[in-house]
């Protein structure tokens, strides 16, 4: 879908014999020891910034100020029940957010742990939800060199010694160890889900020494990438001319970030497992009730490597073996007792002590020789328990058990596939690591981009319905002892939109909440379980309906400031990434949307940019998001807006089920679905006020730039519109349903002609067609409609000389305009060439929808224009003279490079590009015809859609006038 020779714009290379020495890369070239030609590089010895966050101009926060005092109590409100608000601008983290992210660790939705590219773990995200930022400094590896029968010795820290979560131990902690690594010659090498340090002669001259990280990312794989485990391999070449005797050191402390460990109750104990793993396991107690966790730290003993553990330190010494004292026996001996692997389980910690562990594996160098040291690392937390009393098991689970002991065998599988998970790695990578046509920066950040799958705060379960407060779920006891793989019942009658039931007053919820269940029991024919002391049994939508195959149920994050999961209209973006390498789990989420659109929530809301009130879940409406504290069962955890109002998120349920439905192929999908489908296109239908086909903005911010206001007909939402019509009527057609093909078709057709007519402008299309300032403003996301149309193989929705004019008045404007290209696209720009200053959002730089223009450009042949947009927030975020965004990518910024929400899903569109670069096989060899051309449309019916008296539009910004909500103007 692209022209054969791409790219005149210019590389960006990074050889790794900038950073690494060419001879120590030719020793490590042994069993993957040596970093790969293309990755994100930095020295070990750079400094990481603190990052700048983005402020409010005055006007924008006098214009803001009725909402920051809602929100703030609102957010106080939530405190005051032990939970965190979904938006929560007023509490600041304890560790500021600096440019020292590394690749995170572990498989996806099993919590995760990240590893900053200096060595330190950090970022911890084992409980749903909540982030802790801080580095656990005592979770380092070290190494002890031995030469000349004693008479040399080295030791250090594998990490630079002036980091600055240092200077808070004291004289008998960690501070006690040799930190003597400089990092000048120390380099990190990251493509994910791999990464590489290189130790190029530190802390010994004469050993060349690379650590390769291992994590379970395996597109397709829906087993192992579940897996919380990771893999450091060490590679070690002996370049002196002596014999040298090595042992590396692995520490952790029993801990899951912030101050957990002081919390008391925590115990370890070593364990001896098969195949030569051995190590110590750490239990972890969490507080507030939260499910506990089990580390597992272990190395695997060989010919030529022997392991020793010491079970228990501790930093001051008083109950255990201080950390100093520790270092001192390995700098002594190079190794622990093995009396230790009979030590069994410590004494529980005392509240405020903290418990560490330690494996180490040692082996001699021949001079000119080389050897390989695997440790492996598990943390096993099989139960996610969300704040308003469900529990899950995780998807782990389902192949390991449901004890935490299974970490033990987590590490054991780790230590002995991790080649395997590194051969279907480059299998997959390859191909487009290969490809000369693509720009370096652009082979490795595709890649990198995928942090967000581990490290976006995922959770996924094995799809069955969860426990209440403790209680087993009989539907969970009765699917446990079903056939495995056993098909459930689906949606199959065509056009059910059933209502909502209330089944309960809600006396025993606050502030008068009433309870509301969906009508699964119209659709599937079974009936809802009763309530049991006080407890509603959970929606049994929630019991996977995935086919002969169940992957569970997977939720991510909109952002670790954002706490929603699943928040569809920036999924729209982040799809891609999950259709192209795990399409089974993205037909799930899509799945889980559908059952929400024909499910209505009737307690009551406050919505706080405006304090009115209204339901929770409008039936026909797609959610903003899956929830916060109850996902699946309480939806909408966004409350800023009522998104029932939103006019984005239909079209882009309509655009999203099209897109999965036609790449996969997959008729019970698309027959699923369909129910939902027509009721969120019939849904749509009271936002065409005039009966022209074009859905009308209402003066308010309702789509996903919830700051910016829209009036009248919006290019952005009224592209969506008609992308959606297309799809919808293309969809029907191939499920056989011609009345509601002729239907949408016949819609569509009548859209068109009103939407160009408003909107275009000779050259682009207007932001909306109101009156206000800023209706010309260019916007860089007009055209995500027909971005979506393209990618999915529909035709095109206007002219091509339109989308190509479009799209080249937003590359000359929204992305060279600022600092020459060099920052991606703005989301706003006046035909004058300043940034459109309207609001918040309209001058910041989004770093998805960036992502989403560029695909757009390349679908329509403008692959230079596409690869020079893109390129700005690899320039802006990721390279060294950027801003120090690697890893954590943020939903935007600001033309000043100060970000907004850090860790965000938006830029997974990154694969939205590759997606037009290499579409999949259903779309590229689908039949090149107009579907929409076989969609019969009666002649009278053609005929008043082409005698459209297109009128100016004055919407009423005061209200929606639909008997669905209830105005009070």
């Amino acid at each position: 879908m692209v022209s054969g020779h791409l790219f005149h714009c210019r590389k960006n290379s990074w050889p790794p014999e900038e950073y690494v020495a060419r001879t120590a890369l030719q020793l490590l070239d042994l069993d993957g020891g040596s970093p790969p030609e293309q990755a994100w590089r930095r020295r070990l010895n750079s400094h990481a910034n603190i990052l700048k966050e983005f402020s409010v101009t005055f006007m924008e926060a006098m214009k803001m100020m009725t909402l920051g005092v809602r929100l703030w109590s609102y957010v106080r409100e939530e405190a005051s029940y032990g939970r965190k608000a979904p938006i929560d601008p007023f509490t600041r983290e304890r560790c500021k957010p600096s440019a020292s992210q590394g690749v995170p660790l572990g498989g996806m939705g099993s919590g995760s742990i990240s590893r900053g590219f200096r060595g330190e773990f950090k970022n911890w995200h084992i409980i749903p939800g909540l982030c802790e930022n801080s580095p656990v400094m005592e979770n380092q590896f070290s190494i002890f060199v031995t030469r000349d029968g004693g008479n040399k010795k080295y030791s250090s820290v594998l990490a630079p010694g002036h980091h600055e979560g240092l200077k808070n131990y004291s004289d008998s902690g960690i501070s006690s160890w040799d930190w003597n690594l400089s990092g000048q010659h120390s380099t990190y090498h990251a493509l994910f889900p791999r990464a590489w340090t290189v130790y190029d002669g530190e802390p010994d001259p004469d050993l060349k020494i690379s650590c390769r990280q291992i994590s379970p990312f395996i597109p397709h794989d829906y087993k192992d990438s579940s897996l919380p485990t990771s893999v450091f391999v060490y590679t070690l070449v002996n370049t002196g001319k002596d014999r040298a005797k090595v042992s590396l050191l692995m520490t952790w402390a029993n801990s899951i970030g912030g101050f957990s460990h002081h919390s008391g109750g925590h115990f370890n104990e070593p364990f001896i497992g098969d195949d030569g793993v051995s190590g110590v396991l750490l239990h972890h107690k969490t507080a507030k009730d939260n499910p506990p966790v089990t580390f597992a730290i272990a190395a695997c003993e060989t010919q030529n490597v022997s392991v020793t553990v010491l079970p228990v330190f501790g930093l001051s010494g008083e109950r255990h073996v201080s950390a100093k004292e520790m270092w001192g026996t390995m700098s002594k001996d190079g190794h622990f007792s093995w009396e230790n692997f009979n030590a069994g389980s410590s004494m529980p910690s005392c509240s405020g002590e903290t418990l560490c562990a330690a494996v180490t594996a040692s082996t001699w160098v021949e001079p000119h020789g080389r050897c390989t040291v695997a440790f492996a690392l598990a943390w096993s937390s099989p139960k996610v328990k969300f704040q308003k009393g469900c529990t899950y098991n995780r998807r782990y689970t389902e192949f390991y058990g449901t004890s935490e002991r299974s970490s033990i065998n987590l590490v054991h599988d780790a230590l002995t596939k991790y080649r395997l998970w590194e051969e279907e790695i480059e299998k997959w990578q390859d191909p487009i690591l290969k490809d000369d046509k693509l720009p370096e920066w652009y082979k490795f950040t595709l890649f990198n981009e995928l942090y967000f799958l581990v490290a976006g705060g995922t959770v996924w379960t094995d799809g069955q319905p969860p426990a209440i407060e403790g209680k087993s779920s009989p539907a969970r006891n009765q699917q446990k002892h079903s056939k495995k793989g056993a098909k459930s019942e689906s949606v199959k009658d065509n056009h059910i939109k059933p209502d909502a039931e209330q089944v309960s007053t809600g006396d025993d919820l606050p502030n008068g909440e009433e309870r509301s269940v969906s009508m699964y029991a119209t659709i599937h024919g079974s009936q809802m379980p009763e309530e049991t002391n006080g407890l509603q049994e959970p929606i049994p939508y929630l019991i996977s309906k995935d086919g002969p195959e169940n992957v569970g149920k997977f939720l991510y994050l909109e952002g670790v400031e954002y706490i929603m999961w699943n928040t569809y209209d920036v999924h729209f973006y982040a799809s891609f990434a999950l259709l192209d390498l795990f399409p089974k789990i993205e037909l799930s989420i899509q799945r889980d949307f559908a059952d929400a659109v024909l499910y209505e929530d009737r307690r009551r809301v406050k919505f706080l940019a405006d304090g009115t009130s209204g339901i929770r879940k409008v039936k026909g409406a797609v959610p903003h998001d899956l929830g916060t504290h109850d996902p699946w069962h309480e939806m909408n955890a966004y409350n800023i807006h009522d998104t029932s109002k939103w006019k984005d998120l239909n079209p882009k349920f309509v655009l999203q089920v099209y897109r999965d439905f036609a790449a996969t192929g997959d008729m019970a999908f698309g027959r699923d679905v369909w129910p939902a489908v027509c009721a969120a296109m019939d849904y749509m239908d009271q936002f065409d006020r005039d009966g022209d086909g074009m859905i009308e903005n209402d003066g308010f911010p309702d789509q996903t730039y919830d700051a910016w206001t829209v009036h009248g007909i919006s290019a952005y939402c009224g592209c969506l519109w008609l992308a959606a019509l297309q799809a919808a009527a293309t969809m029907a057609h191939r499920l056989g349903d011609r009345p509601y093909a002729e239907k949408y078709k016949l819609k569509f057709m009548k859209a068109k002609a009103v939407y160009e007519a408003k909107l275009w402008n000779g050259s682009y299309f207007n932001y909306d067609s109101g009156t206000s300032s800023n209706s010309r403003s260019i916007q860089a996301d007009q055209l995500a409609g027909q971005w979506y149309a393209a990618s999915s193989g529909l035709p095109p929705i206007f002219d091509e000389y339109k989308i190509r004019s479009a799209l080249q008045k937003i590359f000359e404007f929204n992305v060279m305009k600022v600092k020459g290209g060099r920052m991606g696209a703005v989301n706003g720009m006046t035909p004058k060439g300043k940034v459109d200053e309207t609001c918040m959002q309209s001058r910041e730089i989004w770093t998805g929808v960036t992502y989403g223009v560029a695909a757009n450009m390349l679908l329509h042949g403008m692959e230079h224009q596409g690869f020079i947009t893109a390129e700005g927030i690899f320039l802006a975020g990721w390279s060294e003279d950027g801003y120090g965004y690697w890893f954590q990518t943020p939903e935007g910024w600001t033309t000043d490079g100060h970000y907004r929400s850090l860790i965000y899903m938006r830029p997974l569109a990154i694969w939205a590009m590759q997606w037009a670069l290499s579409p999949p096989k259903a779309i590229l060899e689908a039949p090149k015809v107009n579907l929409m051309d076989r969609i019969h449309v009666s002649a009278q019916a053609a005929r008043a859609a082409s005698e459209i008296n297109v009128r100016k539009i004055a919407p009423d910004n005061r209200c929606i006038p639909s008997s669905t909500f209830q105005c009070e103007c």
